[in-house]
């Protein structure tokens, strides 16, 4: 897919957008739907990726939003942002599996660092990869974040995110400098 062919629009999810984000993370991580891309999970982690009520807590969130995309009239990719002091944190980032490798990933973690740092102020962006997702951190590691060899241990046993395959997950705090 060639982003500059068709326009993209951001906005700020509502209440109206959940099932519909919902499905697209879903879509992205999980199944048999998510192999058609390369961001999967589905080889480390089955069940669910995340739930209506964790996507509704986020929109609703003072100091948070999830940042809708589209393209042709459709929701194409999500994120969330959330501030956190001086910096934001990039969540729950998903580009539906038939649109990507074509640089819309690429343009939504640019607009998303552009909307943290213009409209918070934030001088980092930080991020928590799952450790054994080598490419998927090459990926960010190709757009100025870095790994901190900071570590936190992956929820085994809390179902809402995700029933692990393996039992070596933990989550790498990736860094990058927005000033």
């Amino acid at each position: 897919m060639d982003t500059a062919a068709t326009a993209l629009t951001f906005r700020d999810a509502t209440d109206a957008d959940v099932d519909e984000l919902v499905a697209l993370v879903e879509s992205a991580y999980r199944g048999d739907s998510s192999r058609v891309g390369w961001t999967t999970e589905a080889d480390i982690l089955q069940g669910q990726r995340t739930d209506p009520e964790g996507v509704r807590e986020i929109i609703k969130s003072a100091d948070g939003r999830v940042l809708t995309v589209e393209q042709g009239g459709r929701t194409v990719a999500c994120c969330q942002l959330e501030r956190r002091g001086g910096h934001a944190y990039f969540g729950m980032f998903a580009v539906t599996p038939t649109a990507q490798g074509g640089g819309l990933g690429k343009a939504v973690l640019a607009e998303a660092e552009r909307q943290a740092r213009e409209t918070w102020g934030a001088t980092e962006m930080h991020m928590t990869v799952i450790s054994v997702r080598d490419d998927l951190i090459a990926w960010y590691e190709r757009r100025g974040y870095r790994r901190t060899g900071e570590m936190t241990p992956f929820p085994y046993g809390d179902e809402r995110y995700g029933i692990p395959q393996r039992d070596d997950l933990q989550f790498e705090l990736l860094v990058k400098p927005l000033a």
